[in-house]
């Protein structure tokens, strides 16, 4: 294989490694203040949101470990969305596939159970605004130079 092709391949892997690191990073730090949130002021004041009261046990490292994990798969998927052109409608449907993807879950969830579904829509809502945090960073560090977008073929 052509040498220069490899090293243009091994450029664009390390950029989309990038995409992800920042893109878990920024999903893990939405995910530990919207738990501040939900434990300090939502579950304390509204009685009906009491079921989102966060406590640090094996099911909060796996709800952390979830989001950083989706944060790194959104971060390279929007990086290959948004490429180097500027459409905000690519933009947009990226962060809502994968914010309602997430929120929808939950909500099915809260209606197949017998938990309220009140709680099930502030984590959907919750979802799709981790993704807009991921997106945000991510085109901070395209702007800052930090990470490069996808060329445009």
């Amino acid at each position: 294989m052509n040498e220069t092709s490899d090293t243009q391949l091994m450029a664009e892997r390390l950029e989309s490694l990038k995409a992800g690191i920042i893109g878990g990073l920024s999903l893990c730090f939405a995910f530990v203040i919207t738990s501040l949130i939900n434990t300090l002021v939502l579950a304390k004041y509204f009685q009906t949101l009491a079921n989102l009261h966060v406590s640090v046990n094996w099911h909060c490292w796996v709800s952390g470990a979830v989001a950083c994990f989706s944060g790194l798969l959104f971060g390279i998927t929007y990086r290959y969305i948004i490429r180097s052109d500027n459409n905000p409608q690519l933009k947009a449907g990226g962060v809502l596939a994968f914010g309602l993807v997430r929120g929808l879950t939950q909500i099915e969830l809260g209606l197949n159970s017998a938990n309220k579904v009140l709680p099930c829509l502030v984590l959907a809502l919750e979802s799709v605004l981790w993704f807009v945090v991921g997106a945000i960073a991510l085109d901070t560090a395209i702007q800052l130079g930090w990470l490069k977008p996808f060329p445009s073929a």
